[in-house]
């Protein structure tokens, strides 16, 4: 188990995807998403969403850890890891009921 202290030290944003395509060197198949997060910039990810079309993600706003150290995925340097739920059908993006300012915090 992790404190709350450590908890807190976890930094999740709202954000709003701005461009997706596909991530044609990921092993795993995935999309290179570039999601606004208002005051702290445009950042890109490798998020494994095909379950869904691109098309229906732009303008979509995600939940996002934005405090990890970025990796490379194939050729895309992700920043943040946009989050969601594992199911039988693939991913299901964490979001919020009501847009929110691109940047707000989660807590």
């Amino acid at each position: 188990m992790i404190s709350m202290e450590q908890f807190d030290e976890v930094e999740m944003r709202v954000g709003t995807i701005t461009n997706i395509s596909l991530n044609k060197r990921a092993r795993k198949p995935a999309y290179k998403v570039t999601v606004d997060l208002g005051e702290y910039g445009s950042k890109n990810s490798s998020a494994q969403l095909t379950n869904y079309e691109a098309e229906e993600l732009i303008g979509k706003q995600v939940v996002c850890v934005c405090s990890f150290a970025p990796i490379r995925i194939g050729d895309v340097k992700s920043e943040i890891r946009i989050l969601g739920s594992d199911t039988d059908s693939g991913c299901i993006l964490l979001t919020s009921l009501s847009k929110v300012k691109n940047g707000s915090k989660i807590f």
